[in-house]
């Protein structure tokens, strides 16, 4: 139970910090440190971050940094491409699953650094538009939690602050809240599939739910540009990890 309380610990406060939900930290910490295969990785820590969203949204909310509509337009869209995510992930081998998981962190990192380019793409001058766009938003998003084992909050951010505008803060507290349920959903389906080691639960739900508290509410102390650069550091750098694991001694 300890190395689990410990990842949970881990990617609750990452998941809260930087508004991602922890499956960015916590999809690599069970594969390194818990044993697990990438499949049961990637469905445990969907379970957990149903948690993480729920806990970590609500501490937004208590700095006024949550946008309830938009959270409920991205959940929404994200319902039923998140169980189909879930199943395509099965049919993928484990090398080729692990290096979509990296490909998808440099892909997200690259848009928050091109963000100041990307700007003026696309101004959603009406709420019909902006409605459209996070259901967008929310279906693409669903669709990677469910294959990839992560609460899409990364897509979700980058959706709301290059396209609709929206401030980092209040972007992270709407996609934590978001994710929830389609973290639901696709965790539901690798539960039915067999990916979720249930033992380990006991020790990751406390762990991310004590986490998810403490990363909200140091999210707070950063300033914008500050948990950007977190944000871009921490996928980069597991991202190339995931693409190109070190090699053991013995190779």
């Amino acid at each position: 139970m300890r190395p689990y309380l410990l990842i949970g610990l881990i990617s609750g406060i990452f998941g809260g910090l930087v508004g991602l939900g922890g499956g960015v930290a916590m999809v690599p910490l069970l594969v390194g440190m818990g044993g697990m295969s990438q499949r049961q990785a990637h469905g445990t820590s969907l379970v957990a971050l149903v948690f993480t969203g729920i806990i970590g949204a609500t501490i937004y909310a208590l700095h006024h940094s949550l946008d309830i509509w938009a959270a409920l337009f991205l959940g929404g869209g994200a319902l039923w491409p998140a169980r189909l995510g879930a199943k395509y992930c099965v049919a993928l081998p484990a090398p080729k699953l692990k290096r979509s998981f990296g490909f998808f962190l440099l892909f997200i990192s690259a848009l928050i650094l091109a963000k100041p380019c990307l700007s003026t793409l696309v101004q959603p001058e009406t709420t019909l538009f902006k409605s459209l766009l996070l259901l967008g938003v929310g279906a693409l998003t669903g669709f990677c939690s469910g294959l990839l084992g992560v609460g899409g909050g990364a897509i979700m951010i980058a959706g709301m602050v290059l396209l609709a505008g929206f401030d980092q803060h209040t972007a992270q507290g709407s996609s934590l809240l978001a994710m929830a349920p389609a973290g639901a959903v696709g965790a539901f389906t690798h539960w039915r599939l067999g990916n979720v080691v249930r033992p380990a639960l006991s020790g990751l739900i406390p762990g991310i739910a004590l986490g998810a508290c403490v990363g909200g509410v140091l999210a707070h102390f950063f300033t914008e540009g500050a948990l950007k650069f977190i944000f871009v550091v921490v996928l980069t750098w597991t991202g190339i990890r995931m693409i190109w694991p070190p090699r053991s001694p013995r190779e």
